[in-house]
């Protein structure tokens, strides 16, 4: 029974240390990140208006095999 404690106890210490020890850190100050502006909306609506623009004309040659 004693044996069995011991582990029990064991593994506990065990578990609670890894948590510890793989803990991430916090997040960065605010003045060491990135604003991000309208530029990252405008490439994301480039990119949308190009791939629509892609698959309709992907649309429009499969109709004429």
């Amino acid at each position: 029974m004693k044996t069995l404690l011991i582990f029990i106890l064991a593994i506990v210490i065990i578990i609670i240390s890894t948590t510890l020890l793989l803990a991430q850190p916090g997040f960065p100050g605010a003045p060491s990140q990135a604003p991000i502006d309208g530029g990252l909306g405008l490439l994301a609506a480039a990119g949308g208006a190009y791939a629509l623009k892609k698959l309709r004309q992907g649309k429009s040659e499969g109709k004429g095999k």
